[in-house]
């Protein structure tokens, strides 16, 4: 049982479990009952993505020192108690269920996605 990090879009990995999008946005020009049977999401988690703002500012992210800005601002937007709580409950479950979450992005170390590898890890998660 782990959790897996993964691009939504891509291909499902074996034991992958259940897919959750932590994206702000649905994919666009894909219809609702196509999500998971495309490999999108099972389940849209909007909770785990970073505000509009944040959004913003990581697209606009040139330097290591602006992803670094965005890095600091999107960890504070996780201490909330509605994200906190939400990945302890991931980090536990990733000792009894394997599931995934992701995002769109092309690169990792370039998205919110890598951000939340972390953070899960911190929290004792069982990361695939």
């Amino acid at each position: 049982m782990s959790a897996h990090i993964v691009r939504l879009g891509s291909p499902r990995l074996q034991n992958e479990g259940t897919r959750i999008g932590t994206v702000r946005r649905p994919p666009r020009g894909v219809a609702k009952d196509r999500f998971a049977a495309d490999n999108w999401y099972d389940v849209w988690y909007p909770d785990l993505s970073p505000s509009a703002d944040l959004v913003a500012k990581a697209l606009a992210a040139e330097t290591p020192k602006d992803w670094a800005a965005f890095e600091r601002a999107y960890r504070a937007e996780m201490k909330a108690p509605g994200p906190a709580r939400t990945l302890d409950l991931l980090a536990h479950m990733s000792h009894h269920a394997d599931f995934s979450v992701g995002c769109y992005c092309a690169d990792e170390a370039r998205c919110h996605r890598s951000i939340l590898r972390a953070l899960l890890t911190e929290r004792g998660a069982r990361m695939a």
